[in-house]
């Protein structure tokens, strides 16, 4: 190989390698251009719909909580073993901290809303957050006459 193939040939791998640091610098100077995404501090808001034994629904803006309640009869036969069912649907979700979750209880038919929700609006703290809400039947069972 010739002096001069073999000048030109260093000179090219001399390029390609500051071709090739110019590009990593860029690369380096952008990423430290654009911030990486803020992760958001969340909190859990739990509602708990009570043995009220009456039923409904309890929903939240901004939507995260689609909670039901079904009706149940304390006095009815449970020989059968029908004891009251747990609640369905998502009774819980995680908001932002700081917003403000705002409830709304919707009684199912033969039933109506003894207490709550509470408390109404929530403003999301980090970590556990709850509220609760009470159905009633509209035939007494709740009422103390």
């Amino acid at each position: 190989m010739s002096a001069n193939s073999t000048s030109s040939a260093r000179t090219a791998r001399v390029r390609r390698g500051a071709m090739a640091a110019a590009a990593l610098a860029a690369a380096t100077a952008l990423s430290a251009a654009v911030p990486a995404q803020a992760q958001v501090e969340q909190g859990r808001l739990y509602v708990w719909v009570s043995d009220g034994w009456g039923g409904g629904t309890v929903t939240s803006s901004p939507a995260g909580i689609n909670c039901h309640q079904e009706a149940w009869d304390p006095y009815a036969d449970t020989s059968e073993g029908t004891p009251q069912q747990a609640s369905a649907g998502t009774c819980d979700a995680n908001f932002p901290v700081g917003t403000t979750v705002t409830l709304t209880a919707r009684p199912d038919p033969g039933s109506y809303v003894n207490f709550g929700p509470d408390p109404n609006p929530v403003r999301i703290r980090s970590g556990y957050n709850s509220s609760y809400v009470v159905f009633c039947p509209s035939d007494g069972l709740c009422s103390s006459g």
